[in-house]
């Protein structure tokens, strides 16, 4: 067992022992090769299960990764471009002015679509007929990439549904086809998940409400974007987060995931994984160059994205981590790669957290040890 691999099975170890994590799971690769494969903690409560190293968790907005690297294998493979517009593969889109947006805003989330109906429900979530019909009929909130704004549920179904016209398949059937599949992760990543695998997940839980946060919530003005964007019923909690339709439903702005499969897909984005490079380096250029930054239209924080991945890494500076690509997700789960240093790294866990601090805790562990004189490789 290496010395990483004990620091980060010991941290973890103390993270759940401290009652702070309820179940969690390290996975880390460095230029292609695994290096950390950790676990701690239960990941049912009620029954005492254990975490595995195959353990799915629903990580919320991790999982948008692999959402946009599809996106990117078909561009590789000439379906369609980053500037072609949605409404040329879907025609529909084009209602309300939106005719001209293009994938590539899609991706960097300047789109200027960032809201679904505020009536919408969790069945409606589900329905992903539905969901495209309420988005293609949603008006722009800002002249398409003029400016940035997190695109938190309609990402998905955006990229979902230009997947589907350009392949007749959805994006599910092509995560298992062109990614979790070739990388031999195919029982550990999904976008929608089988019920009859659903007993496998993580169950999640939330952790303790924080007085001063929920002072902070109630205190903020009832016409924020923030809560024009989405209902809140469907902020992301627990109770949303274990309900079996929205476990087996095609969300693709979130999906359940190991750490190991995730992490083997950043893996793969930066290097051969056992033979299998998901995307030309010419492509993983582009698609983790800065693309769009600026202050982000929804919830009114600095924001800086490449091309479906946001640029930056936990507890670095915007200048210190330029090369670092991932996605986090509600509830303090991280995943990302790195193109100079060349490590992709994923946290996965089921106590959803308001913060990121345990995965800036693991990452900044891992960066000590493996990051040093690494040498550039964009």
């Amino acid at each position: 067992m290496s010395e990483l691999q004990q620091q980060v099975q010991a941290a973890i170890d103390k993270l759940v022992d401290s009652g702070e994590e309820r179940g969690i799971q390290v996975a880390v690769f460095h230029r292609g090769q695994p290096v950390v494969e950790a676990v701690a903690g239960v990941a049912d409560a009620s029954t005492g299960r254990p975490v595995g190293s195959d353990t799915p968790f629903y990580n919320y907005s991790i999982v948008k990764g692999a959402a946009a690297t599809i996106a990117h294998i078909l561009v590789d493979r000439g379906l369609f471009g980053y500037d072609t517009p949605v409404a040329k593969i879907w025609p529909e889109f084009g209602a309300r002015g939106k005719q001209t947006v293009t994938i590539r805003q899609v991706l960097n989330h300047s789109a200027g679509v960032p809201q679904i109906p505020l009536d919408t429900t969790p069945e409606d979530l589900c329905n992903w007929d539905k969901m495209c019909a309420a988005i293609a009929d949603q008006e722009l909130w800002w002249e398409p990439g003029t400016k940035i704004g997190y695109h938190a549920y309609t990402f998905g179904y955006i990229v979902g549904e230009v997947v589907r016209r350009a392949t007749g398949k959805r994006i599910s059937q092509l995560l298992a086809d062109e990614v979790a599949g070739p990388l031999g992760v195919a029982d550990e990543i999904y976008f929608g998940m089988p019920a009859s695998q659903q007993p496998r997940l993580a169950r999640l839980e939330d952790a303790p409400p924080d007085p001063q946060m929920a002072a902070q919530m109630a205190a903020m003005p009832p016409d924020l974007p923030m809560f024009k964007a989405a209902p809140m019923t469907l902020m992301p909690t627990a109770q949303l987060g274990n309900r079996s339709d929205i476990l087996a439903a095609d969300i693709p702005a979130g999906g359940k995931t190991s750490a190991r499969a995730i992490a083997r897909m950043y893996a793969a984005l930066l290097d051969r994984v056992d033979g299998v490079r998901l995307i030309s380096p010419e492509r993983l250029r582009e698609a983790t160059a800065v693309s769009m930054s600026g202050a982000d239209q929804v919830f009114g924080m600095p924001t800086t994205w490449g091309l479906g991945y946001s640029i930056g890494r936990l507890g670095a500076s915007p200048q210190e981590s330029s090369t670092a690509f991932g996605v986090g997700g509600a509830g303090g789960s991280f995943a990302y790669g790195d193109t100079a240093s060349g490590i992709a790294f994923g946290l996965t866990k089921n106590r959803l957290s308001n913060d990121f601090g345990t995965a800036t805790q693991i990452v900044q562990l891992v960066n000590e040890r493996l990051a040093v004189g690494s040498a550039p490789s964009r």
